[in-house]
């Protein structure tokens, strides 16, 4: 039987309609699952935080490879069938509820000084998953997920295409789309296609940087994409200091926020 027809009967027998808001679009093949399991690289000491298991396609292989996973399941019939079908896994620890609430409880206790994400995130809620997980104290090392394409594209632009959420993303980590994936791979098949992003953590600097109002210069440097950087800064700095800054950084006074990489901005905030 086709791991398409498993996952169809399981989803009868649950009477699990998936449910879009949810993320709930299941991962089909194979192959795709083997990708993610190689490019992790996992060992097995090492302890895995998966976001959104579904139906454990993921999950039966994460808890081969590694030494221990933590797996966050929010709808309750897949966590009564993920308990089910891994009850004699010992190195599983499966958890009820919503990430975004439980990631305020994740400490090094429950985590360990070292360990990964590998998930298939739910589309939704990604950009602000990934924020909280890489602004954590406890920062994962390394993170693999499959994301919407477009989202991966927008996280690993260079500068001219630069977001809030690429600036962000690239101030943590070095992002890379490892292969992208089809809608075919999925069921029920989503609208878009998916890719496999891998971000490699940075290593504590120790620079002391205030990361709360780097990202507020950010914010406001992004707030109007059709105005000049200058005249978005000028809301919350002096106009003629900014010009003087971006002066003095080789910038043109003309130049826009997503023409920034994150080293400009943070050379940026080191002056203003």
């Amino acid at each position: 039987m086709s791991l398409l027809s498993q996952t169809r009967d399981i989803c009868q027998e649950l009477e699990l309609d998936p449910v879009k808001s949810k993320g709930q679009n299941f991962l089909i093949e194979t192959k795709v699952v083997d990708d993610i399991i190689k490019v992790a690289a996992l060992e097995h000491n090492e302890t895995v935080l998966e976001i959104g298991p579904g139906l454990g396609i993921l999950t039966q292989e994460l808890v081969k490879h590694a030494g221990k996973v933590i797996a966050v399941e929010l709808d309750k019939k897949l966590f009564v069938y993920l308990k089910s079908k891994f009850k004699t896994v010992t190195n599983l620890e499966l958890i009820e509820g919503d990430i975004l609430e439980i990631l305020n409880n994740f400490t090094e206790k429950i985590l360990g000084k070292k360990y990964k994400v590998v998930a298939n995130l739910p589309y939704q809620i990604t950009s602000y998953v990934l924020r909280r997980l890489l602004e954590l104290e406890n920062k994962p090392t390394e993170l693999v997920v499959m994301v919407q394409k477009e989202v991966a594209e927008r996280i690993c632009a260079q500068a001219g295409q630069m977001s809030i959420l690429a600036v962000m993303v690239q101030y943590y980590s070095q992002p890379e789309i490892v292969r992208i994936v089809g809608k075919n791979n999925f069921w029920p098949e989503p609208q878009v296609e998916s890719a496999v992003l891998k971000l490699r953590v940075n290593k504590s600097s120790g620079n002391k940087i205030d990361e709360k109002e780097f990202f507020k210069l950010v914010k406001v440097g992004f707030s109007s994409k059709r105005k000049m950087l200058k005249n978005n800064l000028s809301n919350i700095y002096d106009g003629q200091q900014v010009k003087q800054v971006l002066d003095e950084l080789g910038l043109d006074l003309k130049i826009r926020a997503q023409e920034l990489g994150v080293e400009e901005w943070q050379a940026l905030y080191t002056k203003l």
